[in-house]
């Protein structure tokens, strides 16, 4: 079995004279995305691969979640980490390719990205049909889905969804 958890980054600093792509975490932001990677651990959700947007708030979040990851279980390998610039300057297009790049052996995999495309890509893979109400993952907010499938089959509908939580910390 593989999971999937897409983990949108966590709050960021209001926008001011930097480029969006330099924005930083937020105070809220870096404890979120703590509570995220307690999140994870709690639920036994320990990636093999990362792939990242490589914009400051998103390598931000992950650093935060990596550091909450091994505190709880230090004796846990670190997991690759690539930073994939399409998860910044595309859509869930980029993210559905660089899932289906994945090699098999990989079992859990950890994409940290932006809205809209977290909860596009998360609404798309799903089997089921979304609920037309549905607002999106908030800030810090991780969908997880599964699949017995390879990750180089990703398509619409393939992976079943298996829960979203929003991590506050």
């Amino acid at each position: 079995m593989r999971t999937l958890v897409l983990l949108r980054h966590a709050k960021a600093e209001t926008p001011g004279d930097k480029p969006d792509f330099e924005r930083d975490l937020a105070d809220r932001g870096r404890r979120d995305a703590t509570a995220a990677g307690a999140m994870l651990a709690r639920h036994g959700l320990y990636p093999d691969l990362v792939i990242c947007s490589p914009s400051a708030r998103t390598r931000q979040t992950w650093h935060q979640v990596a550091v909450a990851l091994a505190r709880t279980v230090p004796e846990h390998a670190a997991p690759e980490v690539r930073y994939e610039p399409g998860l910044y300057e595309g859509g869930r297009t980029e993210v559905v390719d660089a899932l289906r790049a994945v090699p098999d052996d990989v079992e859990t995999v950890l994409v940290i990205g932006h809205n809209p495309t977290m909860s596009d890509v998360s609404a798309l893979l799903r089997p089921d049909d979304v609920d037309p109400d549905w607002p999106g993952l908030k800030t810090a907010g991780l969908a997880v889905h599964r699949t017995d499938r390879p990750w180089a089959d990703t398509e619409p509908g393939s992976l079943e969804f298996v829960r979203i939580e929003t991590a506050r910390g």
